[in-house]
Order: C-alpha cells, then structure tokens, then sequence
C-alpha cells in the first residue's frame, strides 16, 4: 500500500498549529503521527506584523510535531485568511476539439487555464478556482464531466483571490523556519473538509470558523462551494472587551471567558459570584457571571448578526437548508450554540474534525484544531501524490518501535 506523508500549519493570530500525518492512498485514511502547538505574536487578523516572530512560532510549532512523529519534513500545506481574502464567480467555457468529442482531464485543464486568464487587480493572485458545476452542451448539474460526450464544456468557478504582499510574507515567514509551501488553502476550506457533512453540503450549510483574530466564513449549496468571507472580529476582541470593561489585564480577561464565560444568558447554568484580580492599588472585587456574559454576548451578538447579514446580502439565507456549524478556537464558548439559534433563526451544531483515522488523532479532536486537520487532506479534489513529489521526509534515528512504546505509554496514562 502507497502512503504519503503530509504536513499542515495554521498560522493563528494567537497561535500557531502543525500537524504532521501519513496518508494511506487505498482507504483516504490518515495516522497522525505528531502535532504542535505554539503562542503566535508575530500575526494580526491573520495577516503577518512580524516575519521574525511568525518563523520563530512556525520553528516551535514543527519542532514539537516532529518530535512526536519521529519525522522531519520540508514541505508543508499553509493556511491562509484575513480579510484581504475576497471571491467572485466566473463562467467560462471551451470548445472540445477531439474527434471522439469526449471530455478528458486536459479539457478541465483548458478550462482553469482560461479562469486564470480573468483580469484581477495587480496586488491580487487568485488562491483556487473551484467549479461548482458544470455542464455540457447547456445540460446544467454535471459534477464530474469526464468521460461525456459533447461539444461544449462549460464550468461556473469559486474563484478566491488574495493580496500578493499577505501571501508573500508568509512566505517568507515559512522560508525563514527552513520550510516550503507547497500549497496555500483558505482557512474555511480547509476546515469545511474536515468537518462538514456530505449531506449538509448538498442541502446548504454555513460554516463559521471563529478562530482568535479572524471569522472565517464558507457556505455550501449541492455539494459546491457558494461564498466564502474573512471578518476581523473574532476571540480577541472578546477578551479585550473584557479587559476594558473591568480594567484586567489581557491574561486576566482571556482565563476569566474560558473558565466563566458564556455568549448568552440563557445558557447559564448557575450565576455565581466571580472574583476580579485588581491591578495596582485596586484591589479584588467580585461581579455575577451574568455580568461577564452581557460584556461577552454583546461582541458575539454583533460578530453573528454581521455573519448573518453577510450570508443575506450573499443571496444564500433561504438555502441553507442543513443550518449553522461553529467551529474553531472561539465555539468553545459555552452557550455559542444557542446564540446563533437565537440570531441565524436556523439549527446550530459545533463542528469537530471527523474521521481522522489513527495516531494521535484523538488529541486533535477538537474544534480549535478543524483548519490543521483539512490542511493535511488538501485543496478538495488534488490527489496527495503530487504533494509528495514536494516533499522531502526524513526519518530520525528513533526506532520506530521506541514510537510504538511511547505511543502505548500515553494511551496507557489516559
């Protein structure tokens, strides 16, 4: 059995994620064999402030997950958003020249080779081209036209363009740690692939990826790709209404939203009391939970109704049909779910990273870890071969059964 090695890093605005992996070609399924965590100052809404910090938390981040896998590699798969990140639809179509008339990969080739063609402003690149469908002599909803017969090949593209100078430090960023890129995927793709349903794809979903410094925004109708947004109201600002409101500092106000914090009054379990660490000559004082989640659920109220707006003026509200799915750093918050019921007026579930085969996968089961999980599978339809023609893997001395035994050794200790 062919097995590949892959590598995904998300590059957050609090913190930097690699996940290293080993990708089975015959089953799609993948061992995780190492991943990382390290804190990111050198990022800003996604978008790079600091290229020596950004490389340092990139070199602590693989340092970790190539520790754990016992593997080096060179080459890795980056995320990318901020709200530079914009999309058009594109239709385009060729002329099948063959005598047989029938439609072959160089003829979808034709088509994306003619996308990139579209005049876009000379500080944008386009990210992907993703058809959402096609079709073949005016016969609309063809998924895969390969193999048909016709004259006319005709595609409606997602076309995700970003800023040259956004891309080209993180670039730089990734050189600097000693890596390559071998691809760029937009955040919410990337974590569309790890989480959403088949089905819900088809029916119409909105996914909502609230990391630290982004929202990331993608939505799905009949298995295709509709719209995607970057907003730069996420987590941190969050924190940092509560940092202005009761006058703590940044450490103080981040523990005080994951120990007591909710989005909505209703998800309350209890509104105990809470003490408030004072600064200086103020001293401690205490305030409700209810309190904290009026501070909380006035930022979370704006960033979903903002969402909502942008899915109304997109034309997509009537058709996503599946509802809601919450996913990264910022659903965590308890009582995230019931506030977008409340403010979407549609079903609502947190999204979690499903199906990532063995390993490790279990400690990146978590809704923090969807974008490096979808990084490690790739832009939708590539096949990971080509990723591995990039790379360039080394195995360390370490035995692999010393892995086997450490591995046992944790689980044992769970």
């Amino acid at each position: 059995m062919k097995k590949d090695i892959i590598a995904g890093l998300d590059l957050g605005t609090t913190k930097v994620c690699a996940v290293i992996a080993e990708r089975d070609n015959e089953t799609n399924k993948f061992n995780i064999l190492g991943f990382g965590v390290a804190p990111s100052e050198g990022l800003h809404k996604g978008l790079v402030a600091n290229i020596g910090k950004t490389a340092e938390a990139i070199k602590a981040a693989m340092s970790v997950a190539s520790n754990r896998a016992g593997i080096t590699v060179n080459t890795i798969n980056v995320g990318v958003a901020g709200e530079h990140i914009t999309s058009i639809r594109h239709r385009n179509y060729v002329t099948i020249t063959s005598e047989e008339k029938e439609i072959t990969k160089d003829d979808l080739n034709r088509l994306e080779a003619d996308v990139r063609t579209i005049r876009i402003p000379s500080d944008r690149q386009i990210l992907h081209i993703i058809p959402e469908e096609y079709s073949v002599d005016y016969q609309n909803g063809i998924e895969n036209p390969i193999g048909i017969s016709g004259s006319r090949l005709e595609a409606s593209n997602h076309v995700v363009l970003a800023s040259v100078p956004a891309i080209q430090n993180i670039k730089k960023s990734v050189e600097r740690a000693g890596l390559r890129v071998h691809d760029y995927i937009l955040q919410p793709i990337a974590s569309s692939t790890s989480i959403l349903e088949e089905n819900e794809m088809d029916l119409g979903v909105a996914l909502i990826d609230i990391g630290g410094g982004t929202t990331d925004i993608a939505i799905f109708h009949k298995k295709a790709i509709k719209h995607t947004k970057v907003i730069g109201i996420a987590g941190n600002q969050v924190t940092n209404d509560i940092r202005e409101s009761l006058g703590v500092v940044s450490e103080e106000a981040e523990n005080l939203k994951k120990e007591f914090g909710y989005a909505t009054d209703t998800a309350i379990i209890r509104d105990e009391d809470i003490l408030i660490r004072g600064v200086g000559a103020r001293g401690n004082t205490k305030i409700p939970i209810s309190l904290l989640t009026q501070i909380i659920g006035l930022r979370m109220r704006e960033l979903f109704t903002l969402v909502d707006n942008e899915i109304r003026n997109a034309g997509f509200k009537n058709k996503i049909k599946a509802g809601i799915v919450l996913t990264g750093g910022g659903s965590l918050l308890r009582g995230t779910t019931d506030l977008a019921k409340e403010v979407f007026g549609l079903p609502a579930r947190i999204g979690v990273p499903q199906d990532l085969g063995q390993g490790l996968a279990n400690e990146i089961e978590s809704p923090e870890f969807a974008t490096v999980a979808g990084l490690i599978r790739g832009i939708p339809g590539e096949k990971s071969s080509e990723f591995q023609t990039l790379i360039r893997s080394k195995r360390k001395k370490t035995k692999i059964k010393d892995i086997v035994k450490r591995v046992q050794e944790f689980f044992d200790e769970l």
